[in-house]
């Protein structure tokens, strides 16, 4: 009997080991690792000599199909998950929203719908959760036997996502009894929201006053707050799209303590600053999501962090076409859709700056934007390495091959890119997401609809 593909050659990479071998797969799974396996009756056998392979990207923070600010975001599942194989992401997590007086379960058949028969890759969903009564609460549970086992909340926009902490402590500890993990949004919305209308009384309406609206020490308030409730709560904690040192900070603190405390950070903090509003006229409109940007010095700090307290890099991809959609603020920054576009570029960026920058290994990196999402929110040993067993998700990476960033070649369905103009070093050569090739050489070979639903399982303290 014969494999389907071997990938010979190449150096895997795992969040562990780095190695010589060839990759057999079958079924759309890994099969074996190993030194000149046998290739008789192989189908396939693909060359991937000077090239590291590497289980496939996963993006735990996407926007896809987003309704926001009167607006919806731009990329949907086809476009989005298409963008990110090229990339050489192959899984990420949506965000379904439960909007008040909703059932969570609403939510959750609502953005199934919405992925169902566009999706390129794989792909899960976090809850959202808005408002939950105590009538409301066995809905967790249910959701979990759905495979969804991970809830955000947010402690900004007050009036349209902001939870009370009473809210809040009550969902930490109903999701701790089903083993369900709370990514939390930590920035102190009703502090924020008065600053916000004191800057509008002065007319202070241009882009950047965004940014200068939301401090740092809002977002660090707000994250030694989730990380108390969670404690009280005897609760794991994830703080998404983490931007300031201050924040991490009191992350680290709390890890220090041993607490089940996890946290990620985006391209766009490590990469982008509040220089970038310093553009004419309304082009700093590119730079609006929250958190916001922050002082360039910001950005050490986070690869610092990278090496140890912080855990993930997803993208937050949340885009909104410059034209049409950001101008929708022009008079106004809050009427601005929060929201920038990276689901392309995440392995590209962190392997460059990272990697690149001399700031972690080849194996923290693959443990950064797979291995490590893959643990904490369930999927692994399925995603996110390269052994007997899993899915055959796998990237050919080509550390070598350098990349001008823009929105004239990427793929995502947008009209500006965050990153135009950075050159990056390392780029995926060939993707593959259950054995099939679905980007291989700049050319997309994957079909809309072929993406399954993941039912994850429970956090085990990753």
């Amino acid at each position: 009997m014969g494999f389907d593909t071997i990938i010979t050659n190449g150096t895997v990479v795992t969040a562990t080991d780095t190695y010589v071998a060839d990759v057999a797969i079958a079924g759309g799974t890994i099969v074996a690792t190993g030194k000149s396996l046998p290739r008789d009756n192989t189908r396939q056998i693909i060359d991937a000599a000077g090239k590291y392979v590497m289980p496939g990207g996963i993006d735990v923070h996407t926007h896809l199909d987003m309704p926001f600010g009167g607006t919806t975001s731009s990329d949907d599942f086809e476009t989005g998950t298409k963008a990110a194989a090229f990339g050489g992401t192959t899984t990420l997590i949506d965000f379904a929203i439960q909007y008040k007086g909703q059932a969570l379960r609403q939510a959750f058949d609502t953005w199934m719908r919405k992925a169902e028969n566009k999706a390129v890759c794989d792909y899960a969903f976090h809850c959202i959760i808005t408002d939950l009564p105590d009538s409301r609460i066995p809905e967790i549970k249910s959701l979990v036997g759905e495979g969804v086992t991970s809830f955000k909340l947010f402690m900004a926009y007050p009036g349209v996502f902001m939870l009370d902490d009473a809210t809040i402590f009550k969902t930490f500890q109903a999701a701790a009894k089903q083993g369900a993990m709370v990514c939390m949004h930590a920035e102190n919305g009703g502090a924020i929201d008065v600053i916000v209308k004191q800057a509008l009384a002065e007319g202070k309406t241009a882009p950047k006053y965004h940014a200068l609206t939301r401090p740092t020490t809002a977002e660090a308030e707000a994250t030694a707050r989730a990380i108390a409730l969670a404690e009280m709560a005897q609760a794991p904690v994830y703080i998404v799209h983490l931007s300031c040192n201050d924040a991490l900070q009191k992350v680290r603190e709390a890890r220090d303590r041993g607490l089940p405390v996890h946290a990620e950070t985006c391209p766009q903090y490590l990469y982008l600053s509040l220089e970038n509003f310093d553009v004419p006229g309304f082009e700093g409109a590119k730079y609006v999501f929250t958190p916001p940007l922050r002082e360039k010095w910001h950005q050490q700090k986070l690869w610092q962090g990278l090496k140890n307290d912080l855990e993930v890099v997803s993208t937050d991809h949340c885009p909104f076409c410059f034209k049409e959609q950001k101008e929708l603020g022009l008079d106004d920054f809050t009427k601005i859709p929060n929201g920038g576009p990276g689901i392309e570029h995440r392995l590209s960026l962190v392997y460059s700056g990272g990697v690149g920058g001399g700031h972690f290994n080849v194996n923290r990196f693959v443990e950064l934007v797979s291995t490590t999402p893959a643990k904490l929110f369930g999927l692994y040993p399925r995603k996110g390495t390269i052994a007997a067993g899993a899915d055959a998700d796998l990237v050919i990476f080509d550390s070598h091959r350098k990349h001008r960033i823009s929105a004239t070649t990427h793929h995502m369905r947008v009209d500006y890119s965050m990153f135009e103009g950075i050159e990056v070093t390392g780029m995926p050569e060939l993707v593959m997401s259950r054995g099939e090739v679905i980007v291989q050489h700049d050319k997309f070979l994957g079909r809309p609809g072929r993406g399954q639903f993941l039912r994850r399982v429970p956090y085990n303290g990753a």
